[in-house]
């Protein structure tokens, strides 16, 4: 029976080999039999089966025998890649991707005896390979021969065998390292006969061994296959073979063997990962340790402070000086690592777009070609998590409305094959992200003839809409392009779902346009959701804290003018709505305009708010206001000053959204 851990990490490789053979399976159909593709799904297929056969899940380890012997094929040149067995080698991955979660618990149920059959049919010889499994490690050790292992040595070599010594490093961070060790010794079977074993067979399968073992094998096969076999299970970090000559049987030890210059064969050696995996909880908890360490360290710094005012300089004051700048400092770089180990490459995300696009244009009759740059970006896991699904609608869409059929693009002098450019980058403290498609684009004309036709909006209001205002109208609930409703699209359910995920991680998503030529939608996010960087302000005896990547400017004293009942301000020829924070929040007004003007935006619009007074910059951490408060209008969550005090963190997003001015519309006359 397997422990709680290894059932995790098996799961957790196997969605990253399932994930590794459709991203292969891919580049295989697009580039018509690329060697190292096949040579990684063929790994990849050998890993699932020898691990799964171990865990017991025998429909998982039969189909990717089948997949594995498919794939032997290839490499050997007796098949060809075809659409026909790329369109089954994916049914395959889908199956796969069932069958896991089967394995989890669930009431799925895949006909692999059938596919399998489908799978057969590819080809003529059927491979040897079997199923696998695995076992643990200890210290290596040089395998001693005994008397009657001499003998078995020296009566196989009069048969044509040889004798080998295999030494085996199995990777440090290794959690399954038994199962690992029973599926090198499968492998091994096939080759001959393991006469001896360091550390002992039990063991072995007990896991108690460290860096990796030794083993003695008597086989017909060269050292370079034996290398080959070995070297294709996963985390195994080395492989050594070694002839065992007649000298090793006559006495000589490595040793001397080694200081008569006599070779050792080193075929393969792959660096170990120095890695393991975390359980995303456990970061959770320490990315919340560290966040009461960063308020800690805020109000250390405060209290350092209020020393040196009241008592002057002394050694003692000086020392806390000292300890409270070191403890900032550790603290700055643990937050530095803590939130690095949060982070994720988009590729983990982006990689299983190629395959929808490929299956959403077959569907459709369309050729759609899918371009990704970027994916070594990082991002905050939880960001990653919460933007899948918007992504998935934005592709989606480019596909069905954005990029026309084939015969459509011929005639507007465009290639048949349309283009999906995916793209993640780092601009000004934010992640970057953009889907941009080659396609006939929004007309805003249309988009306000749609309203109207729609009930949406009147002919009068309509016709007074900007084109940057019209393209808006695709994010309002229930308005749709689509002529017509179908499975993927058509019930005006996508856009507004996607700006309201967006927004509710304080990201933006703008759209960009030409009628004919395409379009652009573009996503801003966040770094991380946990702590940010805020201009701290104040509302009579209240602090405020305002996420600084959404301050444009700060004025001291700013002209107020009034406009249809509401009032705004001029900045350099530009007119801003203007709210007061205080009247806002319902806070005791003041009877003058003394105070401070922030310039908030976010993407095309800006707002003025008037403040008492600014504080300063500070780094924060985002505690949630609770379920007892819920949301409050104008407040995103709280956070905890140094001097014990809480400050409320404005929202900006719903701030700029209800009183914001567009540029289009601000130019003062």
């Amino acid at each position: 029976m397997f422990s709680e851990v290894e059932t995790r990490v098996f799961f957790d490789e196997l969605e990253e080999k399932i994930q590794c053979l459709s991203d292969n399976i891919l580049i295989l159909e697009r580039d018509g039999g690329s060697r190292q593709a096949v040579q990684e799904i063929f790994r990849a297929a050998h890993t699932i089966k020898g691990s799964s056969a171990v865990m017991g899940f025998e429909k998982i380890a039969s189909l990717t025998h089948e997949m594995e012997n498919v794939f032997q094929e290839i490499r050997s040149g007796k098949l060809s890649v075809s659409k026909a067995l790329i369109d089954l080698l994916l049914q395959s991955v889908d199956a796969l991707i069932a069958l896991e979660e089967e394995a989890k618990g669930g009431e799925l149920q895949v006909n692999v005896d059938l596919l399998a059959e489908k799978i057969k049919s590819f080809y003529t010889e059927e491979t040897t390979a079997l199923p696998a499994s695995a076992l643990p490690d200890r210290v290596l050790h040089r395998v001693e021969i005994s008397d009657i292992e001499e003998d078995v040595i020296r009566e196989a070599a009069v048969k044509g065998y040889s004798a080998y010594r295999v030494f085996i490093g199995i990777d440090p961070g290794c959690q399954m390292k038994s199962v690992r060790a029973f599926m090198v010794f499968e492998e091994l079977k096939r080759l001959g006969e393991i006469i001896k074993c360091v550390p002992s067979a039990e063991d072995i399968q007990e896991g108690c061994f460290e860096a990796g073992f030794e083993l003695i094998i008597i086989s017909g096969e060269e050292a370079g296959q034996i290398n080959n076999l070995v070297s294709n299970v996963a985390e195994v970090s080395s492989v050594v073979v070694e002839p065992v000559q007649v000298n090793d049987i006559d006495g000589e030890t490595a040793k001397e063997k080694e200081d008569s210059g006599a070779e050792k064969v080193e075929l393969s050696e792959r660096k170990a990962a120095q890695t393991i995996r975390i359980d995303v909880e456990k970061l959770d908890i320490l990315m919340n340790l560290v966040g009461e360490l960063v308020i800690d360290r805020t109000r250390l710094d405060r209290f350092a402070e209020v020393f040196t005012g009241r008592f002057g300089s002394s050694d003692l004051i000086d020392n806390l000086n000292e300890i409270s700048v070191h403890l900032g400092q550790v603290a700055g770089d643990l937050q530095e690592q803590v939130m690095k180990a949060r982070m994720l490459p988009v590729a983990y995300l982006f990689n299983r777009f190629p395959r929808m696009v490929r299956d959403l244009s077959q569907k459709l009759g369309k050729e759609v070609d899918i371009i990704i740059e970027g994916q070594e970006t990082e991002l905050d896991r939880n960001l990653i998590e919460v933007i899948g699904d918007p992504l998935i609608h934005l592709i989606r869409n480019a596909i069905d409305h954005g990029i026309e059929d084939p015969e459509e693009r011929v005639k507007a002098g465009k290639p048949p094959s349309g283009t999906i450019i995916l793209k993640a980058s780092y601009r000004e403290g934010q992640i970057i992200i953009t889907i941009q498609d080659d396609g006939k684009g929004m007309d805003p004309g249309y988009l306000r003839h749609l309203a109207v036709e729609k009930g949406v909006l009147s002919a009068e209001e309509a016709g007074r809409l900007s084109d940057r205002e019209a393209l808006e109208l695709i994010f309002r609930p229930g308005f749709s392009t689509a002529a017509a409703v179908s499975d993927l699209s058509g019930r005006g359910v996508g856009m507004d779902i996607v700006r309201n995920q967006i927004e509710q991680i304080n990201g933006m998503v703008e759209l960009e346009t030409t009628p004919g030529r395409g379009c652009t939608v573009i996503i801003m996010l966040p770094l991380t959701l946990a702590i940010i960087r805020a201009l701290m302000i104040t509302l009579r005896d209240q602090i405020y804290a305002v996420p600084l990547t959404n301050v444009l400017e700060i004025i001291k004293s700013a002209e107020i003018k009034r406009i249809k009942n509401s009032e705004v301000i001029i900045v350099r020829g530009q007119v801003l709505s203007l709210i007061r924070l205080a009247e806002f929040f319902e806070c005791p007004v003041l009877p003058d305009n003394s105070g401070y003007v922030i310039i908030l935006g976010m993407g095309d619009k800006k707002l003025g708010v008037m403040v008492d007074n600014v504080l300063g910059e500070q780094e924060v951490v985002i505690k949630s206001l609770g379920e007892y408060l819920g949301r409050v209008a104008g407040l995103s969550g709280a956070t905890i000053l140094g001097d014990g005090r809480v400050a409320l963190i404005i929202d900006v997003r719903s701030l700029v959204k209800e009183f914001g001015l567009e540029d289009s519309v601000y130019a003062a006359s």
